[in-house]
């Protein structure tokens, strides 16, 4: 498997993560935010009232919190995909943020930092200017023309 190969792969397990993460906290928000509002507003006593809004406040807290931990992964795995020139450092940091989940998020973090750490992906990203495939550098012109 080639550098530019698993650089994809570990950018598409960056991006697939990051969105099972963040389709996973949306539901819990939906479901918790739900019945927070439920609380809040069909109820007849004060207490009630007061737990429905500590669940919609606990839940916008949680949405905020996990977009912290959703963003790097998503971030990095798109610019690898894309093979931007800062990919390295975002890949890293989405990498070392997915290896806080078990086990998906586990197994995409570290190929992540083994790609990124390891001598294909130091000379990947390390060895020179990315150059896309699809549009190559035009030819040097011959000195002895």
């Amino acid at each position: 498997m080639t550098g530019r190969e698993q650089n994809k792969l570990a950018g598409i397990f960056l991006i697939v993560h990051g969105c099972l993460q963040a389709l996973m906290t949306l539901f819990l928000c939906l479901i918790y935010g739900g019945v927070g509002a439920a609380l809040f507003i069909g109820a007849k006593k004060q207490e009630e009232q007061f737990v429905g809004m500590v669940f919609v406040i606990v839940i916008l807290f949680v949405a905020i919190f996990s977009v912290l931990f959703v963003l790097p992964q998503l971030i990095g795995g798109w610019k690898m995909v894309k093979e931007h020139p800062n990919a390295r450092t975002w890949g890293i940091i989405g990498s070392v943020v997915s290896c806080l989940s078990f086990p998906l998020g586990t197994a995409a973090g570290v190929f992540g930092l083994v790609f990124l750490f390891g001598d294909t992906g130091k000379q990947f990203y390390l060895s020179g200017p990315i150059v896309n495939s699809l549009n190559p550098p035009p030819p040097q012109p011959n000195s002895w023309q």
